[in-house]
């Protein structure tokens, strides 16, 4: 019978040994290749073989070879020196981009879940103004307001991308705001702000990060399509979007030009977004982890 009873229980989860979830390979290499791009981004200039935006340093839209790795451009700059200088702006955007739209979404969200009422509804109803609007029309009518450039691109990218992190936050401050140490905590004197950064943003935390991993790599993207339209950092300065536009026209010639700016930028994006789905397969416990 004793013998019955253990095989029975170790069939169950009681007796088996609790796994803990691992980073599968595709994470690893996505997290190994976003710290490459963060660590080119900061140590760019001394490892650039040439300056980025120096003129005629080879011949005009030389291919790749033995001394320009890349090519050149159309104004004879090294190319591999330019896309190493556009991972700078790329990572800086997308980070103050996600960063403003984590702090006012946040506040938002905890504002209307926490008080909700007319709180909830005002701040809904511009939450829901923000959506109705397209993203990228609403990006270009703050920039046509600001100006172009690398922080007037990221603080428009975050506006847009305010009610994103505002409906999460709201979704699980009103799931959080049922449970009983919430009425504990109002009954015992505790104000809005203490319950607040003792119980609803610790709480949020995962669904947090993960939304911010998630939405960096759209940030990337959006700011890579403000730069193709010329709202990015100003020429003669290199970023992703204005050195695809640029060799967009000589496409039927030479049209290795637009290689180098276009895989790095795809590479940045991938990596991005698989080191968000692992780091969300490791936090969500909803997520089945293979």
């Amino acid at each position: 019978m004793t013998n019955e009873l253990t095989e029975t229980l170790a069939s169950t989860s009681l007796l088996q040994p609790s796994k803990r979830r691992r980073i599968p390979v595709v994470g690893t290499v996505a997290y190994a290749v976003l710290a490459g791009y963060v660590l080119l981004a900061i140590i760019g200039p001394l490892v650039m073989p040439y300056p980025p935006n120096q003129l005629n340093v080879g011949p005009r839209l030389a291919p790749p070879g033995p001394e320009f790795w890349m090519g050149t451009d159309a104004l004879g700059r090294d190319l591999l020196s330019r896309v190493i200088a556009a991972i700078r702006p790329a990572l800086l955007a997308a980070a103050t981009a996600t960063a403003i739209a984590l702090v006012v979404g946040t506040l938002f969200g905890l504002a209307a879940g926490y008080w909700r009422g007319a709180v909830d509804g005002i701040l809904s109803r511009i939450v829901d103004f923000l959506f109705a609007v397209p993203e990228y029309l609403l990006a270009i009518l703050v920039l046509a307001v600001l100006g172009s450039g690398l922080l007037n691109a990221a603080i428009a990218i975050g506006i847009v991308f305010i009610p994103r992190f505002a409906r999460t936050v709201r979704g699980s401050t009103l799931e959080i705001m049922s449970r009983n140490y919430i009425d504990a905590a109002r009954l015992s004197g505790r104000g809005g702000a203490w319950i607040m950064t003792r119980h609803l943003l610790p709480n949020i935390a995962s669904p947090l990060v993960v939304i911010t991993a998630i939405n960096l790599s759209t940030a990337t993207g959006a700011y890579a399509a403000l730069s193709f339209l010329g709202f990015g950092v100003r020429p003669p300065d290199a970023d992703f979007g204005s050195m695809i536009a640029d060799s967009l026209q000589y496409l039927t010639a030479d049209a290795w030009v637009v290689v180098p700016p276009a895989v790095a930028f795809v590479v940045l994006i991938l990596a991005i977004n698989l080191a968000g789905d692992a780091l969300r397969d490791r936090l969500d416990p909803r997520s089945v982890s293979r």
